[in-house]
């Protein structure tokens, strides 16, 4: 069903408010970032990347923080979004790293109808449906079981030279992702469709899986899946201080 290309006008979820601005000075630990904002003391921020983010060293960075409202929250304000530019620069370009927002825009898009090329009409959209040992993000019409993933990892765009790397880490925290598309594999007996949406939250190069230490094996159970009907996607996205929008959304021919 569909093909690539661009999503229509319209395609756009507005924040609550515009997002701020600021400096990202550390990554504490993987749920913390220190932002400055430049009139005041740094503020501790909430960092929603459960994940090493491009294996980059983000201080210095540019970012754009939301901010709750909610005074019960230790930390109020998220970082949302960062650039690979300089702070001073203008007219930057964001990197989207709110996994836990993910299934709330892609909800979004799913009763808008803005994912016409992937879904066709959209009717009635299930969250939160079991599936085996899995709960799964989406069952769209009763009849297409949809995962989201927002994979972080690897940013798969461009790195300018003077961003830092960090020392490389092995990475092989697979199995949910696999068990995901074996269980998905298996619905396909009783369902129409099973589709895997990855989400990036920024201009790439079209999403390619990490080549770790388990790049055979998951090669091997995708190249399965996809030969018992998955369907692979891919959605890109643009965070800007206003919003998000849908861009694109097509299906992957390469892994």
């Amino acid at each position: 069903m569909g093909g690539k290309g661009d999503v229509g006008d319209g395609a756009f979820l507005a924040f609550a408010e515009p997002l701020r601005e600021g400096v990202i000075l550390a990554r504490p630990n993987r749920f913390i970032m220190d932002v400055d904002f430049g009139d005041a003391d740094p503020v501790r921020c909430h960092c929603p990347a459960v994940s090493r983010i491009g294996g980059l060293d983000l201080a210095g960075r540019p970012c754009l923080v939301s901010d709750s409202r909610n005074p019960k929250r230790k930390m109020p304000l998220t970082v949302e979004a960062f650039s690979l530019q300089r702070p001073g620069e203008r007219n930057k370009r964001w990197i989207g790293i709110n996994q836990n927002a993910s299934n709330r825009y892609v909800e979004h898009f799913l009763r808008e109808g803005a994912f016409r090329s992937m879904l066709g009409p959209v009717a009635l959209v299930h969250r939160e449906v079991p599936l085996g040992g899995s709960r799964l993000d989406f069952l769209v019409n009763d009849d297409v079981y949809l995962e989201v993933k927002t994979p972080l990892v690897q940013i798969q765009t461009e790195v300018p030279a003077y961003v830092p790397r960090l020392p490389e880490v092995p990475f092989n925290s697979t199995e949910r992702a696999m068990r995901h598309l074996r269980e998905l594999a298996a619905s396909l007996a009783d369902h129409e469709r099973a589709v895997i949406l990855y989400c990036l939250y920024y201009d790439n190069f079209g999403f390619r899986y990490y080549h770790g230490t388990t790049y055979d094996e998951v090669l091997a159970t995708v190249e399965a899946c996809r030969a018992a009907g998955v369907e692979l996607w891919q959605a890109d996205f643009e965070v800007c201080p206003q919003g998000v929008a849908l861009k694109r959304c097509y299906e992957l021919e390469r892994w």
